[in-house]
């Protein structure tokens, strides 16, 4: 190498290492501002696929630091679950509506009821100190179907304890969630498998 091709490559090295001690002093600024800390609300949402996923990560997440975690699960409890076969396995205490997906039942009195048992364990549990995070599997349909108030839902959410995580995931989540919630995150689906002749399967997709 040259050595004018010598100072070229020295002179993109310095100007990398100029924009990333900017990142870096950006990024130690925003850290050094995040002192509070408190509960989080956070929805997964959009049409994509992992939002259960990312909920169940972060779940195992909080078990792993020896947090007390619980799981409320709406819509899919017919289903055989990988992560409930597991998490239950270390403790993690499940409330299923069992009912499988709405289309199933084709029962709304039917869905209601069961919706309502399974909120009011949901309920307690988001009035509970004793435990760090809940989720909320699919939450978002019970609301967009009225099978919950919105404002009893809210007011879980708002008067839980303070340090209380809770992850919220489904589709079409009600914008008065989303206005609450501390952290969105919107999952788009590009490509699914499903939709090209791919059936579920265990130990992938549930």
């Amino acid at each position: 190498m040259s050595n004018h091709d010598q100072e070229r490559e020295q002179i993109k090295a310095e100007r990398h290492q100029q924009r990333q001690q900017k990142v870096k002093e950006a990024v130690d600024a925003k850290v050094a501002a995040a002192t509070e800390e408190r509960g989080v609300l956070m929805v997964i949402t959009g049409n994509g696929k992992g939002k259960s996923t990312a909920g169940f990560g972060t779940v195992t997440r909080a078990v792993g630091h020896g947090k007390k975690a619980a799981v409320v699960q709406f819509i899919k409890g017919g289903w055989d679950c990988g992560e409930r076969n597991l998490l239950q396995q270390v403790g993690v205490p499940f409330v299923v509506m069992n009912t499988g997906f709405t289309w199933e039942t084709q029962n709304r009195e039917k869905d209601m009821a069961a919706c309502e048992q399974t909120w009011l364990p949901a309920e307690k549990m988001l009035a509970d100190p004793s435990i760090d995070l809940v989720l909320l599997d699919e939450l978002t349909y019970m609301v967009a179907y009225h099978y919950l108030d919105l404002e009893r839902v809210l007011t879980a959410l708002k008067k839980r304890p303070a340090h209380q995580h809770v992850l919220i995931t489904g589709r079409g989540c009600h914008r008065a969630i989303i206005e609450l919630a501390d952290t969105v995150s919107e999952v788009q689906s590009v490509k699914h498998a499903f939709e090209a002749g791919v059936k579920a399967q265990a130990g992938f997709d549930y």
